[in-house]
């Protein structure tokens, strides 16, 4: 049995993001809802949980594999708002649509999704009022009835 073998770790490609400002958040489905993007925090990638592998020959270690399968978790947003918003949030909800992230740089984050809640903050004087937005990346294609992951499209340089 061979040994786990150390590496080297090398310089990565591509250009890190320097700044979050200006990443916006475009649903497919109104492309100019009222609300007005102050944080985005974009979807995680989970591998899940490890899959036990450890039997009764096992004589040491416990074992395990990893997940078959990635899930991403919700993407939210913290948005300034139209009160009119709450109307055009009714006709998104839950409506399948396309979720496009663009990152500072210009890159695009394409993913199939839905928005799964809308939850305005208190009222509170001398305070902009805002509201938190969760959108859930579904990795459905409805037009074709097949699993389809995100599309990222980078820019030059990247």
């Amino acid at each position: 049995m061979a040994a786990p073998e150390p590496t080297t770790r090398e310089t990565p490609d591509g250009i890190p993001l320097r700044d979050g400002y200006q990443t916006l958040v475009t649903i497919a489905a109104d492309t100019d809802i009222s609300f007005w993007e102050v944080e985005v925090t974009p979807s995680e990638m989970d591998g899940g949980d490890p899959v036990e592998q450890t039997t009764q020959h096992n004589t040491t270690y416990n074992t395990k594999r990893p997940s078959s399968l990635i899930d991403h978790g919700p993407l939210v947003l913290t948005c300034a708002y139209d009160p009119d918003v709450r109307d055009e949030i009714a006709d998104v909800i839950n409506k399948e649509t396309t979720i496009t992230v663009t990152y500072p740089d210009g890159s695009t984050d394409a993913f199939f999704g839905y928005v799964q809640k809308f939850t305005p903050d208190a009222l509170v004087r001398g305070t902009q009022p805002r509201a938190s937005v969760t959108i859930i990346q579904t990795n459905w294609d409805t037009a074709d009835s097949v699993e389809a992951g995100p599309t990222l499209t980078e820019v030059a340089g990247t």
